[in-house]
């Protein structure tokens, strides 16, 4: 084993984990204030059960031996040996925080009307099962890593599985109360700290460094160093034009340049570069920002105008468009075997095979599972609850801010005029 890359995958967890400071920033800060603690509990609760659920029975099944390359033996506890120039107990952390981050991107989609029950019921399918079966076809040694599908940190593996599961929740949940009127014009619902929300960008951003330099790895030889270079680069890079691109496409079409938009741009590049960060060059990786984060713009629109389909923080434009798209995209732009760089259309092919795979699969098995809960537990509170908020009716909090605002002063009355 390697102290110096044991150091570095450790490092990156640590990164990764703190993204569930930035997710539940970001969704809090897009959502209005009755719902913050809600919205706390849940992305705070998604990493509880997938950290268990993951070691108990998810870790194995992503990279146990595989059987048929679908699924991989199950190994419960995690009690076989993983060691490699890592010791296998890093390697799972490492593994936990990501199937943790798939998970959270759910709840944003399916903010301020999903029961907190049900949430946890969903999370701990993603997180034991879903998430497992689809990582183990693309890095567990499964299909599609035998045809050679290319997603180095997880566009696919992580993000836009968490993208679609979002929108299969969203459009079974519906609608927030309120946000489309009698003639199914979308109304805006303004998230109540963007403050908050930009915090949350930040830290994503940051992190996000973790989340693709430390997939490498290894960091202790020039070559693994030359890598993360590369892939540090191509990180902030792509995150960089796609904030820069959905600034400037929202000044075109809304006459001012939008906030919640070009916010979703940075993250919209940094799902897109995800898959290929390690194969492409820096002109790529700007490509892949844009284009991703155009697509999300346009995805986003689409999703609440046409398909009246209420996605409070565009979750499914940011990771599951831009991470299918990004993905797609390492078969253009891989600097081995990419079709601009002369490879042909192998490569394209399989990244586009992989992709459709992975949507088919989280579309039928997720549909399922939230209309299975529906028709149980139920995934919507009541009207009533919805209207008073979800921190009051859920956890019974009166305020998430309660020594942060002002108690409301009445209006002054108008005094009678003394008779004379």
């Amino acid at each position: 084993m390697s102290a110096t890359d044991t150091l570095w995958v450790l490092l990156g967890t640590v990164l990764v984990f703190f993204m569930q400071a930035g997710f539940a920033l970001l969704e809090s800060g897009l959502t209005r204030a009755k719902n913050s603690g809600n919205i706390i509990m849940k992305n705070l609760m998604d990493f509880v059960t997938g950290s268990l659920l993951y070691w108990f029975v998810g870790f194995g099944i992503m990279f146990g031996p595989t059987l048929f390359g679908f699924i991989g033996r199950p190994d419960l506890f995690v009690t076989q040996n993983y060691d490699s120039n890592i010791p296998g107990y890093v390697f799972l952390m490492f593994q936990t925080v990501f199937c943790a981050t798939a998970a959270t991107i759910v709840s944003g989609a399916m903010a301020e009307r999903t029961k907190f029950s049900s949430y946890l019921l969903y999370t701990v399918v993603i997180s034991g099962l879903i998430y497992p079966i689809s990582g183990h076809w693309i890095w567990g040694g499964g299909w599609l890593a035998a045809l050679g599908f290319e997603d180095f940190a997880g566009s696919v593996a992580v993000h836009m599985v968490g993208g679609v599961t979002a929108l299969v929740g969203a459009k079974i949940v519906g609608p927030r109360a309120g946000k489309y009127d009698k003639d199914g014009k979308a109304k805006t619902i303004p998230g109540h700290n963007l403050v908050i929300a930009a915090l949350g960008v930040f830290i994503l951003w940051f992190a996000w460094f973790g989340f693709n330099g430390a997939s490498t790895l290894e960091a202790s030889d020039e070559g693994s160093l030359t890598l993360i270079g590369t892939i540090l680069l191509n990180t902030n890079l792509a995150a960089a034009s796609g904030t820069l691109i959905a600034m400037l496409l929202s000044w075109y079409r809304l006459g001012k340049p939008d906030l919640g938009l070009t916010m979703n741009g940075a993250l919209a590049g940094l799902v897109g570069i995800t898959a290929g960060c390690a194969v492409v060059d820096p002109f790529g990786a700007v490509a892949i920002g844009l284009i991703s984060s155009v697509a999300m713009v346009y995805a986003i629109e689409f999703i609440e105008n046409k398909a009246k389909i209420d996605d409070p923080v565009g979750a499914f434009g940011v990771h599951g468009v831009a991470g299918g798209l990004g993905t797609v995209l390492v078969g253009l732009f891989a600097v081995d075997g990419g079709l601009f760089y002369g490879g042909g259309l192998g490569l394209l092919g399989v990244q586009a095979l992989g992709v459709a795979a992975v949507v088919l699969w989280v579309t039928v098995t997720m549909t399922a599972v939230f209309k299975l809960i529906n028709l149980t537990i139920g995934l919507r509170v009541s009207p009533e609850e919805e209207e008073a908020g979800m921190d009051v009716s859920e956890h019974g909090l009166k305020s998430s801010y309660a020594d942060f605002t002002l108690p409301a002063i009445p209006a002054p009355q108008p005094q009678p005029r003394p008779e004379r």
